[in-house]
């Protein structure tokens, strides 16, 4: 028995080591990543003149000690490393933990899809995509003699497009990897088929996002972070960031997560939202677009132009019919006007108009994150503030 046990565990240990070694013969650069965590190279999204901010001092705060103390503390029992909330005109709580300042670099996941929202406005706006309704085979010409050439820019933005996507499987080196981790992640990307016609259902992946920034790409004849630096991120005077390519030979950026930005960064995109598409006094996004991505689909209420709204209230969300993730929204929220950027583990931006209240969370991964804690605290604070209660 003795002899049987050494022998069943030694199999048992040899087996992850097999798996490895067998999948790093096939492709020893994607299975570096993968047990390095590592999604490949950065470029660089450059920043342009700082914009400034007001901060509320303390003794001026319009929130309650006791909203930002719950704030802060409900921040930190979900590994956070900032926490801003801007209300009402000025920074009423900019708040590091601990080995994070406001310099850190947070990965943040697929807050980039609601960035790549705001971008596809702007190619729009500047004439290099002719609207919302033009059909994606002008660019994607591997998908012309086909339906999917038919598949409009909005059914990308509105994740109605009908594409398929690849799943988790135990091969590293399947579509699901090559996308998230692959050195050449183009080719992947476009070779979907359809898996239903186009808005009749939602369903949230990243290759809609992905076929949208290689979109972006063709249409300007610029290279993504080039065209995201000039379009957007210099004008909003938002601190230097980091968007994760497949590699250096093909440069392309996943555009679907991996912008690795300060949360000063995410606050300046929040206040364009708010803003209507105006920061520090310069328009930047036609009020119009701004609307548009906050309008909800026919097909998914609580989803505009890539980025998420609180407009109906289930205690789950779900994104796709291939996943089981859910995120828990304990209660409705108190304002019927909520929009957010959405990350995988509570990277979030809240933005809710009606309260000229913008929250940033970034930190580490918070599986059990609740979409209406942190909104919810500081709105039934100002809400008692403004009821006098």
């Amino acid at each position: 028995m003795r002899r049987f046990l050494i022998r069943f565990l030694i199999i048992v240990l040899a087996l992850p080591v097999l798996f490895i070694a067998w999948n790093w013969i096939k492709d020893p650069v994607l299975t570096q990543r993968l047990l390095t965590l590592d999604q490949g190279p950065e470029d660089t999204v450059k920043s342009g003149a700082p914009l400034a901010i007001a901060n509320r001092p303390p003794e001026q705060r319009l929130l309650s000690a006791a909203a930002i103390d719950a704030a802060i503390d409900y921040g930190e029992s979900t590994g956070s490393h900032a926490l801003l909330v801007f209300h009402r005109g000025a920074i009423e709580l900019e708040h590091y933990y601990p080995g994070h300042t406001a310099d850190t670099l947070t990965p943040t996941q697929s807050m980039h899809k609601s960035v790549l929202a705001i971008v596809t406005g702007i190619a729009i706006a500047e004439g290099y995509i002719d609207s919302v309704n033009a059909p994606v085979g002008k660019w994607i010409h591997e998908w012309r003699d086909d339906a999917r050439g038919d598949i409009t820019i909005r059914q990308l933005l509105q994740q109605t497009s009908g594409i398929d996507y690849s799943t988790f499987s135990t091969d590293l080196t399947s579509p699901f990897y090559q996308i998230m981790l692959g050195t050449n992640i183009r080719p992947y990307a476009l070779n979907n088929d359809i898996l239903f016609p186009a808005d009749t259902e939602f369903d949230y992946t990243s290759v809609n996002p992905l076929v949208l920034g290689i979109i972006i790409e063709r249409a300007t004849g610029q290279r993504y972070s080039d065209y995201l630096s000039a379009a957007l991120w210099q004008k909003i005077g938002a601190p230097e960031a980091r968007v994760v390519i497949d590699s250096a030979e093909h440069g392309m950026a996943r555009t679907f997560c991996c912008l690795q930005a300060t949360a000063r960064s995410w606050l300046h995109l929040g206040l364009l939202h708010l803003n209507r598409g105006e920061i520090g006094g310069r328009r930047i996004v036609s009020r119009e677009w701004m609307r548009a991505v906050a309008t909800p689909g026919e097909l998914q209420p609580n989803y505009g132009y890539l980025t998420w709204l609180g407009s109906e209230w289930d205690e789950y969300r779900y994104y796709n019919r291939k996943t089981s993730t859910r995120v828990l929204h304990s209660e409705p929220y108190l304002a019927e006007d909520v929009i957010y950027f959405d990350g995988m583990g509570g990277q979030r931006v809240y933005v809710v108009p009606s309260a000229e209240l913008v929250i940033v969370r970034t930190g580490d991964m918070a599986m059990d994150w609740d979409d209406a804690k942190l909104p919810n605290l500081l709105l039934a604070d100002i809400l008692r503030d403004v009821d006098g209660r």
